[in-house]
């Protein structure tokens, strides 16, 4: 029978897999002292390729491990959608309550500035729905779920945690706002187990900041 559990190396593994490299690249940056943040279609792209390679390498690690493959996959639905809507609605709202008390007059206080520029809406959606996907699968139906049986603090700290880690990129009042998403929809999946509203609501975490300032 399938496992839905692993143990701490196993779910480990499946994280340096997925997220090392965007762990490594977050860490660079600020080292670096948190520059500009530059996204175009050519890096949308990229993001695309690595993406699903990464996957790819970690659900033939997870097979290996007789994991229970078939349940990670989100299953779209409209009900799903609109509750995917409310949660990022809500946590929209919570990251604002989070981050507003450390942000300067501008608003701009310990973030870091992003151009998007050279990205086109057609790649925009790709990006979101390929980030979105491969995010909160591995976060959540893989890391969050696997870990629940050393128990809740366990697995929703660790996913929280390597979030974290590779948006270390978009500053103190960034990691914030990750920090508030990052904890109210792992929450609501180890509450409800559904992973398609959280994919949704990263998807729109995703493009509606672009739609924003193209406003």
């Amino acid at each position: 029978m399938p496992r839905s559990t692993l143990s701490i190396g196993e779910a480990a593994t499946v994280a340096t897999i997925c997220f090392g490299l965007f762990i490594v690249w977050s860490i660079q940056a600020v080292l670096a002292g948190f520059p500009q943040a530059t996204f175009s279609d050519a890096s949308n792209v990229t993001t695309v390729v690595i993406e699903v390679v990464l996957a790819a390498c970690a659900l033939v690690y997870l097979r290996g491990r007789d994991f229970d493959i078939a349940s990670l996959y989100p299953r779209p639905d409209w009900r799903g959608a609109v509750a995917g809507t409310v949660l990022y609605a809500a946590v929209f709202l919570a990251g604002y309550v989070v981050t507003a008390p450390f942000a300067g007059e501008d608003g701009t206080a310990g973030t870091v500035a992003f151009s998007y520029s050279s990205m086109s809406m057609s790649t925009t959606i790709l990006v979101a729905m390929v980030n979105g996907t491969f995010e909160e699968v591995f976060l959540l139906g893989v890391l969050a779920r696997s870990l629940r049986g050393h128990g809740a603090s366990i697995a929703i700290g660790a996913s929280v945690l390597v979030r974290i880690l590779y948006h270390l990129y978009q500053g103190p009042v960034g990691v914030l706002w990750i920090l508030a998403f990052g904890l109210a929809v792992t929450v609501f999946y180890m509450r409800t187990g559904r992973l398609w509203p959280v994919v949704f609501a990263h998807m729109l975490a995703d493009i509606v900041p672009v739609l924003l300032l193209e406003a």
